[in-house]
């Protein structure tokens, strides 16, 4: 098993982390009611794919 031999720096580390950042998630629009939903989701009002799944 490998075993570090010198403790490595804060930048060092720092540089191996600069891909480690949150992402907005990805919103899109609901064509029946306009409210803002994620993507592949049954929006508040109970439609998805343009049917009504839910009723209110």
């Amino acid at each position: 098993m490998a075993v570090q031999q010198r403790r490595g720096s804060k930048t060092r580390k720092n540089k191996r982390r600069t891909h480690y950042k949150l992402v907005p998630p990805t919103l899109v629009r609901c064509p029946s009611c306009g409210e803002y939903k994620l993507a592949h989701k049954m929006c508040a009002c109970g439609e998805y794919n343009g049917r009504q799944v839910v009723e209110k």
